[in-house]
């Protein structure tokens, strides 16, 4: 279970352009649940995640795994047990190596490293076999570097690199944003797939309403870094895109716009 309670972020603190963002925020997310995230820009929402994975701190609150306080724990530890999907495809592949290379480094995270060779030769059936899963030809493909690689074809590599080692959390920041519709639609049913597949518990920024509606056991809307809606089970089963749409449009209206 991850739990955030009483969570206050304040930005540009002490000068006039202080702004905060969260006060007392706090958010429940039961293991297992696959959690959809909307709002508008500014709302919170990849501040929320950036919180969870330590990648900027808390001015207040506290932030618990399976019972554990990790406010304090740095990133890169976090991330030992935590995989992140950026809305960069870059940014979760290391473009001037090869493919190979790159699943090798994601196999190992949380290892220790020596001066032996990188890549574990015994391994490279599996990456193959695991590759063979994208259906994007990329099994043969192990010695291209990830940097000639289309956009979706990064991200579906960054997507499986990213759940490669036994995670707590999979963290997916608008990962489907700078694709194509196409590719798009192939990396929201690789997501279902593998969020299945492995079980995992899941939380998904989005601006694709209908990706929040079909995807997902739990569906969250922020505005001003608080939660204006939140639907799981079947209520989550029986909202519609529209629903989400006359929200925002109510938020707007409230807002003089």
């Amino acid at each position: 279970m991850l739990k955030l309670q009483s969570i206050n972020k304040y930005y540009n603190p002490g000068t006039v352009n202080e702004m905060c963002l969260f006060k007392d925020f706090s958010l429940d997310i039961d293991e297992g649940e696959f959690v959809s995230v909307v709002g508008s820009n500014g709302s919170g929402k990849t501040s929320m995640l950036n919180i969870i994975c330590g990648s900027i701190p808390v001015d207040g609150g506290s932030i618990n795994i399976n019972g554990k306080d990790i406010t304090n724990i740095p990133e890169y530890r976090r991330l030992r047990s935590m995989g992140r999907v950026y809305q960069n495809p870059a940014m979760g592949t290391c473009p001037g190596m090869t493919i190979l290379e790159n699943m090798s480094l994601a196999d190992n995270k949380g290892k220790s490293f020596n001066l032996r060779l990188g890549t574990n030769k015994r391994r490279i059936d599996y990456y193959r076999e695991s590759l063979k899963t994208l259906n994007l030809g990329l099994e043969d493909k192990l010695d291209v570097p990830v940097g000639s690689l289309s956009g979706g074809q990064r991200q579906a590599l960054a997507m499986l690199m990213a759940t490669m080692t036994p995670i707590e959390f999979l963290i997916l920041d608008e990962h489907t944003a700078a694709l194509d519709p196409k590719t798009a639609e192939l990396i929201m049913e690789l997501t279902g797939m593998i969020v299945r597949e492995k079980k995992l518990t899941t939380i998904m920024v989005t601006h694709n309403l209908r990706y929040a509606v079909e995807y997902g056991d739990r569906l969250l809307m922020m505005h001003q870094g608080e939660i204006v809606i939140d639907k799981k089970g079947e209520q989550k089963k029986g909202l519609k895109v529209e629903d989400l749409l006359d929200k925002f449009n109510e938020i707007s209206i409230e807002c003089g716009n």
